[in-house]
């Protein structure tokens, strides 16, 4: 490659695009290095659930600033991507699910957070009339809500090339050495590049890029299943989870439902592909039509599953490489990144050019995880996070 760059963004998936556009945006020469096409694994393969409910307090802060940007979302990459915040409702069926819940939001509002909220089971079922569950309560973020996940990738996509950001796709990182002050890359093209910045958005393979920096960060692997079905009357607003449950549940626009919750499938991390298994991923079904009896007999028309890098305690890898100078690594969402992605690129130009971020990032720094840690295989039945993949 004879052109300059100032940046190497390694995989062109939906957050590798967004640092890629935030660094051009601020006047960086960014190339993408995408070893299939954008969006070939977790960014297409995902339910695009744009979630504050149910975080983690090391990602809480950079989530509610995401949802606060996807309100807004036209304006940053000139598409509203189909977002549209009909909510999210987590309902307990169970007492221990309700009091679950009800510590969770107390939590929260003693931290001084306001997102979401408790709703008894009349404002459920004025919410929800089509759910037959018993509930006795439910957690409640009215401002969350789901995107269109190929209507995401196009805009940022587009952004991306506006902004100046070179795109190779078919371009993979087959080698990645110091030179001095800079990291020069071989591709799987066999070209040549040097850059004094990389960022390593590689997803399921963001463990052999950070290798290459000489950072050991164990992984695990996840391919989540999804759902999607015959196109319907519109009969739910929300998305709708059930505490205890590994489902996740969403009317989109068009009438077809997706549904999805985190029940894997198996995934091939040299084969790089991920497989559909049936007889698991008929358990969300059963889920969906006994929290929704009117949609027993609806025709499923498509499933699949998305690889997924999967660190031990769910939390995405976003930092500097502790080995690497100049490296900055940004995977690791286990399933629940797409919300992020707005803000994520934006973190990653506060780190490369002004060398620090405002946002809270202290819990997810990858050197939590380089420190003897074992990690869960996420080829097991069960190995999903709660909520799984979006």
């Amino acid at each position: 490659m004879k052109e300059i760059f100032d940046v190497a963004v390694v995989g062109g998936g939906l957050h590798g695009l967004s640092a890629a556009m935030h660094l051009a945006r601020e006047s960086k020469r960014v190339v993408i290095l995408e070893k299939s096409w954008s969006g070939r694994h977790s960014s297409g393969a995902t339910a695009a659930g744009v979630r504050s409910l149910g975080r983690d307090q090391g990602e809480l802060d950079i989530s509610l600033e995401a949802l606060d940007m996807w309100q807004h979302i036209e304006s940053l990459v000139g598409d509203d991507c189909g977002f549209a915040p009909k909510g999210q409702i987590c309902i307990a069926e169970t007492p221990a699910a309700l009091a679950a819940l009800q510590s969770e939001i107390d939590d929260l509002q003693a931290r001084g957070h306001r997102h979401a909220v408790m709703i008894g089971p009349e404002e459920i079922r004025k919410r929800i009339p089509a759910l037959k569950a018993e509930c006795l309560g439910a957690a409640m973020a009215p401002k969350d809500g789901a995107a269109d996940p190929h209507r995401t990738l196009a805009a940022f996509r587009r952004s991306c090339l506006a902004a100046g950001v070179v795109i190779r796709e078919g371009c993979g990182v087959s080698k990645m050495m110091r030179q001095g002050a800079e990291w020069r890359i071989v591709t799987t093209q066999g070209d040549q590049l040097t850059v004094p910045l990389v960022v390593n958005a590689a997803g399921a393979w963001g463990s052999k890029i950070a290798a290459m920096a000489g950072d050991d960060i164990p992984i695990g692997l996840k391919a989540s299943m999804m759902i999607v079905t015959e196109r319907l009357r519109p009969f739910v607003d929300p998305v709708v989870a059930s505490y205890g449950r590994k489902l996740s549940f969403k009317q989109a626009d068009q009438g077809g439902l997706v549904i999805g919750g985190g029940i894997q499938g198996d995934a091939d991390f040299n084969a790089e592909t991920s497989h559909v298994r049936f007889g698991r991923l008929a358990r969300g079904a059963k889920d969906a039509t006994t929290l929704f009896p009117c949609i027993e007999g609806v025709k499923i028309v498509r499933t699949w599953a998305g690889l997924e890098a999967t660190p031990s305690d769910y939390l995405p890898i976003i930092g500097p490489s502790e080995n690497g100078p100049g490296v900055f690594h940004v995977y690791g969402f286990s399933g629940h990144g797409f919300a992020l992605v707005p803000v994520v690129g934006a973190i990653v130009t506060d780190l490369i050019l002004r060398g620090n971020t405002s946002r809270n990032i202290s819990a997810l720094q990858a050197q939590r995880l380089m420190k003897g840690r074992a990690t869960e295989s996420s080829t097991a039945v069960d190995g999903a996070a709660p909520g799984g993949t979006e």
